[in-house]
């Protein structure tokens, strides 16, 4: 299922979503511009469950596997390399992480994600409040990763879970939204008006049987399920706690 709006018109200018936009777009572009294609960049600013959960300064190797050229022909080789220290502090990259991706697909299909409901979270917010809601439920999302495996050593970068945050709010603040889909069959691509619970609904299931399905396995990188369903718990739990006060009234 992909999104293409929702038929809740924001009242007022979603400044905060713009900027969020507008900047993970400039860490994009300094990703695309550096020499190593961004590969430093990721490994001092993206978040590394080993990092966390050793002791500070403690060095970590990640095994890398190439193919190499040799006299019998091209054969995959593992290559250790070390992790350079965090930019700021190992406990920072929650946040930094946040503003990197690993790709045009995992960036578009963030950023769009964060343009359909966004708007509508920062409209029943306000501005400050749903920058805190953005960057604690980030927070949570990275964590929730960091504790599916705490010893891997391998970098996470994206927002997903910031965004997974931001669905779960609008879940609880607009239940009776629509969400226009389209649904790839095949050669045919449907659009049809979905409700916002059942969209929701199912993309969380989805996360939560990948998650589920993952646990105990090897991970060599992918998709960060629980980051995904750590975001949107914990965008749930502030949206439910937020409902009563002022700022999240209809």
């Amino acid at each position: 299922m992909f999104p293409i709006g929702d038929d809740i018109p924001a009242k007022r200018v979603p400044w905060v979503n713009w900027l969020l936009i507008a900047i993970t777009s400039l860490a994009f572009y300094a990703q695309l511009s550096s020499p190593d294609s961004g590969d430093g960049l990721v490994a001092r600013y993206g978040m590394i469950p080993a990092r966390l959960a050793a002791p500070a300064g403690s060095e970590i190797v990640l095994l890398e596997q190439q193919m190499v050229q040799t006299p019998l022909g091209v054969r995959q080789q593992t290559t250790p390399r070390v992790m350079p220290a965090a930019a700021y502090s190992d406990w920072a990259t929650l946040i930094t992480c946040i503003f990197l991706h690993g790709g045009w697909l995992h960036f578009l299909g963030n950023m769009w994600f964060l343009h359909i409901f966004g708007d509508n979270v920062e409209d029943r917010l306000g501005h400050g409040l749903y920058l805190l809601l953005y960057l604690g439920t980030g927070l949570v999302a990275g964590l929730a990763h960091a504790v599916s495996d705490l010893s891997s050593p391998i970098p996470t970068i994206g927002a997903s879970g910031a965004i997974a945050g931001v669905m779960g709010a609008y879940l609880l603040f607009f239940p009776y939204a629509k969400i226009l889909t389209v649904i790839p069959l095949l050669i045919l691509f449907p659009v049809i008006l979905m409700p916002a619970p059942i969209f929701l609904g199912l993309w969380f299931l989805f996360q939560f049987t990948q998650g589920v399905g993952n646990i105990g396995s090897m991970q060599s990188g992918g998709v960060a399920w629980w980051a995904h369903i750590g975001g949107f718990l914990a965008g749930v739990c502030v949206a439910w706690g937020l409902r009563g006060f002022g700022t999240a009234r209809r």
